[in-house]
């Protein structure tokens, strides 16, 4: 019974007694023993496929016991389910469910929860505690694993524990991912408000890097292709995994939450399933393709595919993954529809879920088979070769052939990080003007095109030849980082997302976030005021080249790949405020006066020039144990290109900056235009009553000067 006390503490109705007594209860929800039997199928699918990889097998040399052997992929699979629940709960309490029973916003303390709000959290903490024990027991069982030795308590295998979780890279990353649990862990059983639970989130999304950085693909050929296809498959795998074990453990209180309606509450089912399935099918799109990018990568050859154990075990999870996209397809086209309607809703909804419960099993069992996945050995090698090239052992790929003009067209290597950004980009753009268009609202077709070309830059500078390119000459690098942030920013700008989102996006009728209510809350937010400041916008774009290439950070992003993507996103999103903050329509905080914004521009260019002819005038090499020493015959010395860089930054950074200075020109033009019109317009309706105003106030005053003068005058007269 709630506490009068706390009016947080709202019970869920217990879910019908009378009916079947099968898996599912009527429309009651999943019975709860069969919510255990996603995990026996997890289980069961991870010993099959050990045993038919022969993953856990005892090695004929430095075998660690078979506590360890069996022991590591337990604790893994526990891991990643845990994880994955943490991720799927936060999702669902940050952009899904309602958070109060009356539908308020309000943050007032004594707003009564609703049922499956508080219910979530309780999972998500639940899970929070099993992933910071799992990934312990990880850390610990694969230090015994990579030395082939059992778990001792002996001082020596403390001491080379405490080494391996501080000098070897593996190590440092589950030791990352056990502190990022405990972070997350703590703050669960504290946390109420969305705005820090969607903090949270964001915070335990990034307990999946390490992960993707140690995963086995990670060593292939193609090192930062193989990273981060693995990383985005994670980023799906866990948002659906983890969103269809929250849905499974809510079942009962969501069915019972929303049977009567009582107390004017409305059927939340409907809603919840119909927000999830929209982001599942999304998760589905990533998980396949990233996963067939990912094996691709690793599987060279129909042989590999067919012919060894890891591609058989392939197979089966994309199979497994297809029959769970068809799962998912049933939802949106037939239970979810038949939700609301009078005649099927209760029959929808018993098989809305016996679909959950299948959906549960089969991921049971294909994560299962993704540990044990990890666990074989890839037909190709995973060892360094031999004789590895100087540019190989540094950047992670062999010098490309020398740059000619017609290769700035034709060399590739794809980012799969920013295609999917690319990729997304482009899909939400077009799903957001298809329905502008359909409700009958106009869009401009320059924006669509400005958008489009936009996210072509995009691509081509983060995967094409001044990508590749720009791993070996410094100058590439320069023609790539000022088309990342100078280019693509102007289009993408000029393509007004943020208002197309404000538009297409539906605002929700419930106390609960969804993209919408993110974006305006991100718009108005302290943080958003200051990054988009004019001035702090300015001093961001121009100051932070210099901070970059004259400290670490540069030496750090050519040689890491994490340093290298967080390099991309920086001056991405650096040249993108700025830009809006000059010529943007989006709507932002505060926007400065049209003199101002002049001034600014004309500062940075000024700025990047003299940036330019340091660079140009530099006898020191940036980053000189990198681009020193990869070893290239071909073009010119590295200093020399160094400088050929400077060039490229002050010719190409001027061009860009001269366009949006017209642009302001333009606008301010506009601007007046406009302002002449509406003040034109004001005098027709009012019969020039501001004017009229105007000039009697004149005439009154020289009616007083006149009397004044007067007066003055007849008092001379007197004296």
């Amino acid at each position: 019974m709630p506490s009068a006390a706390n009016p947080r503490a709202t019970a869920a109705a217990p879910a019908p007694s009378g009916g079947p007594r099968g898996p599912v209860a009527g429309s009651g929800g999943i019975s709860r023993p069969w919510l255990f039997a996603g995990l026996a199928a997890l289980f069961l699918g991870l010993v099959a496929a050990l045993l038919f990889s022969g993953a856990a097998a005892a090695r004929e040399v430095s075998d660690p016991g078979a506590l360890v052997r069996w022991g590591l992929p337990v604790s893994k699979a526990v891991h990643n389910i845990a994880l994955a629940t943490v991720i799927g709960g936060l999702i669902f309490a940050v952009g899904i469910l309602p958070r109060s029973l009356t539908g308020s916003r309000s943050k007032a303390s004594d707003e009564p929860e609703h049922p499956a709000f508080t219910r979530t959290l309780a999972i998500v903490a639940a899970a929070g505690v099993a992933w910071t024990l799992s990934a312990i027991a990880v850390l610990v069982l694969s230090y015994s694993d990579i030395a082939g030795q059992g778990i001792s308590g002996d001082p020596e295998f403390t001491r080379s524990l405490v080494f391996f979780m501080t000098d070897i890279e593996t190590g440092r990353a589950w030791l990352a991912v056990v502190i990022i649990a405990a972070v997350v862990t703590t703050a669960l059983f504290g946390v109420r408000s969305q705005g820090a639970l969607a903090a949270t989130l964001v915070l335990s999304l990034i307990g999946l890097v390490p992960a993707a950085l140690i995963g086995h693909s990670a060593s292939s050929a193609d090192h930062e292709g193989a990273i981060n296809s693995l990383g985005l498959h994670l980023v799906g795998v866990s948002a659906w995994v983890g969103g269809i074990i929250v849905l499974a453990l809510l079942s009962g209180v969501l069915a019972a939450a929303s049977g009567a309606k009582a107390g004017g509450r409305s059927d939340v089912v409907e809603p919840t399933l119909r927000r999830f399935s929209a982001l599942a099918g999304f998760a589905f799109i990533l998980v396949f393709a990233s996963g067939v990018i990912n094996s691709s990568i690793r599987l060279t050859s129909w042989n590999d595919l067919a012919g060894s154990a890891y591609g058989q075990l392939v197979l089966a999870k994309a199979a497994a993954t297809l029959v769970l996209g068809v799962i998912g397809l049933m939802h949106r086209r037939w239970v979810i529809p038949q939700l609301s309607s009078q005649g099927g809703g209760l029959s929808a909804r018993r098989v809305l879920w016996q679909l959950v419960l299948a959906e549960l099993l089969i991921m049971g069992a294909t994560s299962g088979i993704a540990v044990a996945l990890g666990r074989s050995a890839p037909p190709q090698g995973e060892a360094l070769v031999p004789n590895a090239s100087p540019a190989f052992i540094i950047s992670g790929y062999d010098l490309p052939p020398e740059l000619t003009p017609e290769r700035w067209l034709t060399e590739w290597r794809p980012d799969w990080l920013w295609v999917a950004v690319a990729a997304f980009g482009l899909v939400a753009y077009i799903l957001g003007l298809r329905k502008v268009l359909l409700r009958g609202d106009s869009w401009s077709w320059f924006r669509t095109i400005n958008w489009v070309i936009g996210l072509g830059v995009l691509t081509y500078v983060t995967s094409g030849p001044p990508a590749v390119y720009g791993r070996v000459l410094f100058s590439a690098h320069m023609v790539d980082h000022m088309a990342l942030t100078m280019v693509a920013p102007i289009f993408l700008v000029l393509g007004a997302p943020m208002t197309l989102a404000l538009r297409a996006l539906t605002p929700r009728r419930d106390s609960s976030r969804g993209p919408r209510e993110w974006l305006l809350i991100m718009i108005h937010s302290k943080f958003s005021q200051l990054v988009t400041h004019p001035l702090f916008a300015a001093a961001n774009f121009a100051g932070s080249i210099v901070l970059f290439y004259y400290s670490d950070a540069f030496g750090y992003a050519m040689r890491d790949h994490i340093g290298h993507e967080l390099m991309n996103l920086h001056f991405a999103l650096t040249g993108y405020i700025f830009v809006l903050t000059m010529i943007g329509t989006d709507p932002l905080p505060r926007r400065a006066p049209y003199p101002m914004r002049l001034l600014l521009l004309l500062a940075t260019m000024g700025f990047h020039a003299f940036f330019g002819v340091a660079i140009m005038g530099g006898t020191g090499l940036l980053a000189a144990d990198y681009f020193g020493n990869l070893g290239r015959t071909w073009g010119p010395s590295a200093l020399l290109d160094q400088q050929m860089g400077g060039a490229v930054a002050w010719g190409i950074g001027e061009v860009p900056t001269l366009l949006v200075a017209i642009g302001v020109a333009i606008m301010w033009s506009r601007s007046d235009a406009r302002e002449s019109k509406r003040t034109d317009r004001a005098a027709d309706r009012n019969n020039d009553a501001d004017l009229a105003a105007y000039n009697d106030m004149f005439a009154r005053l020289a009616e007083r000067d006149a009397r004044l003068a007067e007066r003055n005058s007849k008092l001379e007269g007197r004296s």
